[in-house]
């Protein structure tokens, strides 16, 4: 520490010895820095502020009805595009800047020059949005504010306007397109049902899948032609291979004697259980000789009820019997029926069964033309759906209602110039004189140095020293000295003076 406090000293005697070259550099810079400063051209600054409304009334009446832009996206894409050169461009003409533009170069310089001084903010709590710039004509200054502003305001709606524009038109032809995909699919299907009339699924239904139901069908209906047939011919021997039992008998209650009604009961069990089951069946069987050992007994009843003279009414005129011969003949025709049934059943199996190998290959087409088609409208439908949410999305932006941009600070330039800050400059010229002024002396001091000390010479060679012979001062040389050093203050105090006068200076006139 010792010896940096030993080396600051030595620099600091150095810079002294060569204090007229300091003082003389720093007068020179100064000069020449604060004429600069004072011949800098007034800058003066054009500011305006727009508060831009996003919140519009619309947007939660027409969700679901419109795409809804994001209009902050696209206020904040445009103050970040504002500064592009076909922006700049527009500003140079709108203002006649580009007059002065002989050549490109001229014009980039233009350019460049709009896009260093064009400044744009946003309130972070707010939507309000700043724009200004600095030139030295105060008329042109604030021309270019108002160009940007006018350029802020279209170009923020315009894309949005102009991008709804381009997405109808889209629209438009992919509606075109798909509309002619769905006249291709109609006529393709039409033509394909006309051809295979007749041969077309069932709903819901495959061609096997009918296949089997025809089938099914068929057997039922030939199992009921069985029973109705069973059921004609049981009545057929009823009636005309016996006598019937149903006789009327004197002295029965009625006008039928009680055996003949208890053969009338069980003949109509008998009728039930064949529409169940064969004739083998121990219960059929067992019941038919049941019925034969009745009517026996009632034969008997009968020839000794003739051989006393008591006759019966004729088998014509007994009302069972007539049931039994309606029954017959209905169940006949039940028979003529279900006939029919089984042989149209029987002709539908046999026209699938021929087709069996081609109405795969038919419904696989079908399925096909149909996928088409049902692709084809619903992509129609949704492009339909989508582009009336467009023209309806367009229209909301062209309204005043969507966005609206309300000027705060119209375009104004202040009475004062804004800049260029003189005082600062001025001081900094100060500063960075001084500071030369003294580099310069140590620069002097280290291209000649001198050995202040007796320490610093033992340093340097590294030989011992054996004494030291001090500097006595005449009085003559001390007051020399003292003139030196007042010469010298009054110099410095004359730049500090002279640069506290261009303050004031500056301070009274900008």
């Amino acid at each position: 520490m010792h010896e940096i406090i030993a080396q600051l000293l030595s620099y600091s005697r150095g810079i002294w010895r060569y204090r007229w070259y300091m003082i003389a550099c720093a007068w020179v810079i100064c000069i020449i820095g604060w004429t600069i400063v004072a011949r800098m051209p007034d800058v003066y600054k054009a500011s305006a502020r727009v508060h831009v409304d996003t919140h519009s009334v619309l947007q939660p009446l027409l969700r679901g009805l419109a795409v809804s832009s994001n209009v902050n996206a696209q206020v904040a894409l445009m103050t970040r595009t504002l500064l592009s050169r076909p922006n700049l461009e527009k500003v140079a003409r709108m203002t006649d800047m580009d007059i002065k533009a002989k050549d490109d170069n001229k014009m980039d310089e233009l350019i460049d020059g709009l896009k260093n001084n064009i400044k744009i903010g946003k309130d972070k709590r707010s939507s309000l949005f700043s724009i200004s710039y600095e030139n030295s004509d105060p008329k042109l200054a604030k021309s270019v504010v108002q160009s940007l502003l006018t350029l802020f305001v279209e170009g923020a709606l315009g894309d949005s306007r102009r991008d709804s524009d381009s997405a109808e038109q889209f629209l438009d032809k992919q509606l075109k397109e798909y509309e002619s995909k769905l006249i291709e699919a109609e006529e393709k299907l039409k033509e394909f049902k006309r051809e295979h009339v007749g041969m077309m699924p069932g709903k819901g239904k495959d061609f096997f899948q009918q296949l089997e139901k025809e089938i099914e069908e068929l057997d039922q209906a030939k199992l009921q032609l069985k029973e109705s047939e069973n059921r004609r011919d049981e009545l057929k021997r009823q009636i005309s291979g016996e006598v019937p039992g149903l006789m009327l008998l004197p002295g029965s209650e009625g006008g039928t004697s009680p055996k003949g009604a208890r053969i009338q009961n069980l003949e109509m069990q008998l009728d039930e259980l064949l529409l169940k089951y064969t004739s083998n069946h121990p219960d059929v069987i067992s019941l038919k000789q049941t019925i034969a050992k009745l009517k026996a007994e009632q034969k008997k009843e009968i020839a000794e009820l003739k051989e006393k003279g008591l006759g019966a009414s004729p088998v014509d005129n007994n009302p069972v019997y007539q049931q039994m011969k309606i029954a017959l003949s209905s169940a006949e025709a039940n028979v003529a029926t279900l006939s029919v049934r089984v042989e149209e059943y029987t002709k539908r199996v046999e026209k699938m069964q021929t087709m069996i190998h081609t109405m795969p290959q038919i419904e696989a087409d079908l399925k096909s033309l149909n996928r088409d088609y049902s692709i084809n409208k619903k992509k129609y439908e949704e492009i339909l759906a989508r582009r009336e949410s467009a023209k309806i999305s367009r229209k909301v932006e062209q309204s005043a209602d969507n966005v609206k941009f309300k000027v705060i600070d119209p375009p104004r330039v202040p009475s004062s110039p804004s800049g260029p800050n003189r005082t600062l400059l001025m001081s900094l010229v100060l500063l960075v004189s001084l500071g030369a002024g003294t580099a310069l002396s140590l620069l002097l001091y280290l291209i000649k140095p001198t050995f202040e000390t007796r320490q610093s010479l033992t340093e340097f060679t590294n030989l011992p020293v054996l004494g030291s012979v001090s500097m006595i001062w005449s009085s003559a040389q001390i007051q020399e000295r003292r003139m030196e050093i007042m010469i010298f203050g009054g110099t410095g105090l004359a730049l500090i003076g002279f640069y506290s006068l261009l303050l004031i200076y500056n301070a009274v006139v900008g």
